[in-house]
């Protein structure tokens, strides 16, 4: 691909256009409240009424009091004129800032001729507890132990309630809670929840970070007595030892123990006293409701354990125990900057007429998350409600392909089950409620989450509701298009993608439920393109690098549940997630931070290959021919060693430049005599994975790359019949290449396959999520899987027309070229970056072509228009190379592609 020229193109217009301020951000976050970054980045998105328009300074002001911004003379930062066209990444360089601090501020820029737009509305900023120091607390716990066998972990640890009375001195001005746990918390505040967080806090490698949240509670305490409330889940820090597969342990590679909490409260008082309230051995516990908690298994929930207003003021704990203060093995308490966990949809469910077994309820979809339920039973009714993706042939429940670690029997000798000592035959998803009688009852697991369609229940509730739970990431895009299999597929991915985004973006969110990073590597561009996925994957980069082996090497999984054998592919997840979010979001600062881990982890790889060719690891996930690893594997490398080089650049790292450069040409040279023959365009088996991911890397010389892709066009047309044989990486690759290269007619044809495989056999068999394995599975295999989700990038880019060029910095340099084929009459694509957002909207009639387009302030594109010749193209009823903001580039096969800057478009052309 080409990247885009830089253009100054300016349209004659009678008098100056405002450049107008119309968003803004610090540390990528909108008014964010608590933030730990010293000098956190600021950014801003503007508009303006001419076409190609550009910033050519900024000034920001920033201050203690919103007053004083309009004043003119802020007490923190005012950073003057600042020549520069940049708009995102601006580091605060103001007076160093206290934790609690809030933060005014606002911005204006100057445009392309000089003149000074109006300031933004003030923003503001609150800086969270900057020193481990500040936190004055105390880790707290019920202090009971832990079991000492296997099997005694499964039976009843009731959850502990925690609770704290203080007394207000006086009116408050302002009050924030800082808090986080070692496994899973709950707060309340004077009996009522706090916050919409679920799953609190997010799950990370405990002994490198914690993620703590801030809550504004001005407006919960009350005068007089107040209560703070506790309940502690065991989370990913207290998991049961189950045997996943029969063997792995996860226990033994995380950091264990007993949940634990720790919080800061801080009273700001209206006479400008202050208090503070941390959790200290003056606390008081005692055993709840929820008998059993377990992330895989469930919830075991006792109503009748219930104790009435324990977290409300005026309740009596003397019979209540002290707490016990910990030292748990935690690290950096970090404050949460991506998006917590959150119920984001209720689902209604039909209850299935069904002759046989016990009730059956159907949610419409596969999704994760938990249900809300209604009772009114007797006291000590047990209601069981069992969880799974499909359904028997008899209509009763199916929860095989959503059973954790494939724990689905006993041992050969039939001493116990394969999960170990304890452990159920099979580990399906339950929870179980027992009533306490007498009232309508409400339950909602609480340290659990399912992935699930349909939900069996030894008996009738009075109301089930679904609530779907994700990291709640914001949207950032949408694609509409003529072709109604198409937008089908689109939904079916976007409804898989958010249903493995639980703190880490899974491989499936039920049977495993563990960060895999190939899965990362072959769907986060899709993921991109449909969601705002910047603090998401700014941990997920994280994870990986903590979770890092003593010799560099990153993991599988991440946090690392000690799988470590998938290799480069899935380890390339780290660097590759930089590269991306430098290029979709301009986030250079993560990737000063995370340089030297990337570094390290390449380096770990070449000193273990050093004839080049990495034969280890696992290649093509679930493809449907025979692979070569070494060729897949390598080729995975190859594109580390150009990520790397390509960083050091950046970072004006000039000696690791020129060495990841060098390294790249050994390892292409050694993968071309191996693999490649260049008589026939043959990569290793010839097979679709491999001729596109040779393609994709950019292994094959350009004269070898016709005869390449005609291997992969015969692959595809007289093995396969016009289908396709690829995996996890392969399907992303091809879809990519083919129409790179001027061929996607036959990604149309692949992703319009009506039979398997394909995307439109899962939805021929009512799949609402994707699934792990082309043929689909009722036993083995997940039918909630993100992998073959690469085909929404696809839509996106190729018959949506919209990409960021290979070199764009933050989405600054845009690719519009729409890919007119097979059926597809029009399309509507949008997609909201960190500039703003681009719009690209075309239809096709008869001969005629028509494209409406937006491209945001501090961007330019090219953009491909099919037409016989540039004066086939007009813009605004006139000829479009005389079109104020328009610039003709060339040709390129049967299109014509123009070079303009932001503003709005409207395109048409002659194509036949």
């Amino acid at each position: 691909m080409k990247s885009i020229p830089m253009l100054l193109i300016l349209a004659a217009t009678a008098h100056a256009a405002e450049l107008r301020v119309t968003g803004s951000t610090c540390d990528w976050q909108s008014n964010p409240l608590g933030i730990d970054v010293p000098q956190p980045d600021l950014g801003w998105t503007m508009e303006s009424s001419r076409r190609g328009e550009t910033q050519t300074a900024y000034q920001i002001l920033a201050a203690s009091d919103v007053a004083l911004l309009s004043t003119g003379k802020p007490d923190l930062w005012d950073s003057g004129k600042v020549s520069s066209g940049e708009s995102i990444g601006i580091r605060y360089a103001g007076k160093p800032l206290a934790s609690g601090q809030r933060v005014w501020w606002q911005v204006r820029a100057w445009d392309a001729e000089g003149n000074p737009g109006p300031y933004g509305e003030a923003q503001w900023w609150e800086m969270g507890l900057l020193s481990q120091n500040d936190w004055q607390a105390k880790w707290i716990s019920d202090g009971r132990p832990l079991p000492e066998r296997d099997e005694d972990f499964y039976k009843p640890h009731p959850a502990p309630l925690l609770r704290k009375s203080f007394k207000l001195r006086g009116p408050v001005k302002q009050a924030r809670i800082y808090t986080t746990a070692a496994g899973y918390q709950e707060l309340s505040l004077n009996g009522k929840p706090l916050g919409d967080h679920r799953l609190d806090p997010t799950w990370t490698a405990v002994e490198k970070r914690v993620y703590y949240s801030t809550h504004d509670v001005t407006a919960q305490l009350k005068p007089g007595e107040n209560s703070l409330g506790i309940v502690l889940g065991n989370g990913w820090y207290n998991l049961l030892p189950m045997r996943f597969w029969g063997g792995k342990n996860f226990r033994l590679s995380l950091t264990s123990g007993r949940p634990c909490a720790i919080l800061r409260l801080d009273i700001q008082y209206a006479d400008g006293s202050r208090e503070t309230i941390v959790t200290d051995d003056s606390w008081r516990w005692k055993e709840g409701p929820i008998i059993r908690n377990n992330i895989f298994l469930g919830e075991l929930y006792d109503a009748r354990q219930e104790i009435a207003g324990w977290d409300a003021p005026g309740f009596n704990d003397e019979a209540w125990q002290s707490v016990k203060v910990e030292t748990p093995q935690v690290g950096k308490l970090q404050a949460l900057s991506g998006p917590p966990i959150r119920i984001t949809e209720e689902l209604p469910a039909k209850r299935l007429e069904s002759s046989k077994g016990p009730p059956i309820y159907d949610f419409g979809k596969n999704f994760t998350g938990t249900v809300r339920f209604r009772f009114n039973a007797p006291a000590g009714t047990r209601y069981v409600m069992r969880y799974g993706e499909l359904l028997h042939a008899d209509g009763t429940l199916n929860p095989m392909t959503s059973v954790a670690g494939q724990i689905k029997n006993r041992n050969n000798d039939g001493t116990m089950s394969i999960g170990g000592p304890g452990a159920p035959d099979i580990a399906w998803q339950e929870d179980t409620y027992i009533t306490k009688g007498g009232v309508d009852e409400e339950y909602t697991p609480r340290f659990t989450f399912h992935a699930f369609r349909f939900m069996e229940i030894s008996a009738p509730p009075v109301s089930v509701t679904g609530l779907r739970l994700h990291s709640d990431v914001p949207d950032a895009g949408s694609f509409e298009c003529s072709n109604d299999l198409f937008n089908r597929i689109q939904r079916v991915c976007r409804n898989t993608f958010v249903s493995n985004i639980i703190g880490v973006q899974s491989d499936c969110p039920h049977r495993e439920r563990l960060g895999y990073g190939g899965d990362i590597v072959a769907s986060s561009e899709a993921f991109f393109m449909n969601y705002d996925m910047h603090g998401f994957y700014r941990k997920t980069v994280r994870d990986f690098a903590d979770s890092a082996r003593p010799d560099g090497r990153f993991t599988d999984t991440a946090p690392f549940v000690g799988i470590d054998y998938c290799g480069v592919g899935w380890a390339m997840a780290h660097p590759l997630l930089i590269e991306q979010l430098y290029r979709y979001q301009g986030d250079r600062s993560l990737m000063e931070e995370q340089y030297e881990a990337a570094r390290r982890w390449l380096l770990s790889v070449e000193a273990a290959n050093p004839e080049h060719i990495v034969s280890g690891g696992l290649g093509d996930h679930e493809g449907l021919v025979p692979k070569s690893i070494p060729a897949s594997v390598t080729s995975f490398y190859y594109q580390s060693a150009v990520m790397l080089a390509n960083m050091a650049k950046v970072l004006k790292r000039t000696d690791d430049a020129a060495r990841f450069s060098a390294l790249s040409e050994n390892i292409k040279r050694a993968y071309q005599k191996q693999f490649l023959d260049e008589k026939t365009g043959v990569v290793a088996l010839g097979s679709q994975m491999c001729q596109s991911s040779a393609l994709y890397s950019g292994l094959v010389p350009d004269a070898v790359k016709p005869l390449a892709m005609e291997r992969l066009l015969e692959d595809i047309r007289d093995k396969h019949k016009g289908h396709l044989s690829t995996g996890i990486y392969g399907t992303k690759y091809m879809l990519d290449m083919l129409s790179a290269n001027g061929r996607a007619d036959s990604a149309f044809q692949i992703v319009s396959q009506p039979e398997m495989p394909g995307w439109a056999w899962m939805l021929k068999n009512d799949a609402t999520t994707l699934w792990e394995h082309w043929a689909g599975s009722d036993n083995t295999f997940s039918n909630n899987h993100p992998m073959f989700g690469s085909v929404s990038q696809w839509f996106f880019q190729w018959p949506g027309g919209i990409r960021p060029a290979d070199d764009a910095v933050g989405f600054n340099k845009i690719l519009i070229a729409p890919q007119v084929v097979g059926d597809l009459k029009w399309a509507k694509t949008e997609h909201r970056t960190v500039r703003g957002p681009i719009s690209c909207e075309w239809k096709k009639d008869g001969g005629n072509f028509d494209l409406s387009l937006r491209i945001p302030v501090g961007a330019t594109s090219e953009v491909t228009i099919p037409a016989r010749n540039a004066e086939a193209v007009k813009e605004g009823g006139g000829a479009a190379s005389a079109a104020a903001g328009v610039k003709f580039l060339r040709m390129d096969r049967n299109a014509a592609v123009f070079a303009v800057g932001s503003g709005s478009y409207q395109f048409s052309s002659a194509v036949e």
